[in-house]
């Protein structure tokens, strides 16, 4: 649905004041109203360069380092909590729920129209973690040749579902299906808390958010959402042409585990990095892959050597593709 751009009107954020976040009006679907959160952090000297990121599911954006990390190089930082996660959960609403990832879009629109229209920043590289990954990937698809994004950086990306040959057959043959389930019908998944227990500074992790925007256990897995998600996957893996760079960072290896063991603070025990690298290339016609050693799924709350050589692949790769783009 086309809507005219909203006004914007920040606020501080729960992060501190360096942050403030607008909340973006985004209509109604069936379960009411429904609103995105941009959140900001300006870089002290900026460039005229931005960052915008798009996390995954059972996530919201609380990774300050990762924006100190690009304010410290006059970057200036957004981060969208989509419909649904985060800040933008609502009482009425279920998280995660969506029929389509298309429904994204129009945050990101809006996102980006504040970004480079209201803050005035030429040069926008759109950073997508997991299912935020893959939602990017599509998203510069359709704005190809637009100029509204000037590279992706895709950090473990959901570009495959992790389970075997045959299940990921059958959750084709039966998509169609899932995709016309009640809208609430949640899959038996069971519980898996290694990654939340392996995360979690309560736990065996050294990270501190907000466990009810991202409990241990997961949210609930909605048909109606994996149906959207593998009807996702299947149109990348057919061909994007995706029109800019694209860095593609994943971990060296993958486990399985519901459990939590030590193995889990030095592989992607979520998805499997073999997938990603598969499929990457698949985006566009200008990727770069890289493995990281050591890393989790999130690369970025990876150990402290692991995740200083994630930001070094990132920025070697922003100075080769953009180094130039904010000259006068």
């Amino acid at each position: 649905m086309n809507r005219s751009p909203v006004s914007v009107t920040a606020m501080r954020d729960l992060l501190g004041p360096d942050y403030e976040a607008t909340v973006l009006p985004m209509g109604r679907d069936d379960e009411g109203e429904v609103v995105a959160t941009l959140v900001r952090r300006r870089a002290p000297e900026p460039s005229r360069r931005a960052v915008l990121y798009v996390h995954g599911f059972t996530d919201y954006f609380f990774q300050t380092h990762l924006a100190d990390h690009f304010t410290g190089q006059g970057i200036d930082f957004y981060a969208l909590d989509l419909r649904k996660y985060g800040r933008s959960l609502l009482p009425h609403q279920t998280p995660a729920l969506v029929r389509s990832l298309t429904d994204y879009f129009p945050e990101i629109d809006e996102a980006v129209r504040v970004i480079r229209e209201v803050d005035g920043n030429r040069t926008l590289t759109l950073n997508g973690h997991s299912t935020g990954g893959l939602i990017a990937a599509l998203w510069a698809d359709r704005v190809r040749g637009s100029g509204k994004v000037q590279g992706l950086v895709l950090n473990s990306p959901f570009l495959d579902l992790n389970v075997p040959t045959f299940m990921r057959a059958v959750a084709d043959l039966i998509k169609g299906p899932l995709s016309r389930a009640p809208a609430r019908a949640v899959l038996p998944m069971g519980v898996a808390t290694a990654y939340g227990t392996s995360l979690h500074r309560t736990h065996n992790g050294e990270w501190d958010y907000d466990l009810t925007w991202k409990p241990l256990i997961g949210f609930p897995v909605h048909a109606v959402w994996l149906a959207a998600v593998r009807r996702a996957q299947r149109r990348l893996h057919a061909g994007l042409q995706v029109d800019v760079p694209v860095l593609v960072l994943c971990a060296d290896k993958g486990l399985r585990m519901r459990d939590f063991a030590p193995e889990a603070h030095g592989a992607d025990i979520v998805l499997d990095p073999d997938h990603m690298a598969r499929w990457a290339t698949r985006i566009g016609g200008h990727v770069t892959c890289v493995r990281v050693p050591g890393g989790i799924h999130d690369l970025v709350l990876s150990a402290e050597p692991v995740r200083k050589q994630v930001f070094a692949e990132m920025d070697r790769w922003m100075r080769c593709y953009q180094g130039n783009e904010n000259s006068p």
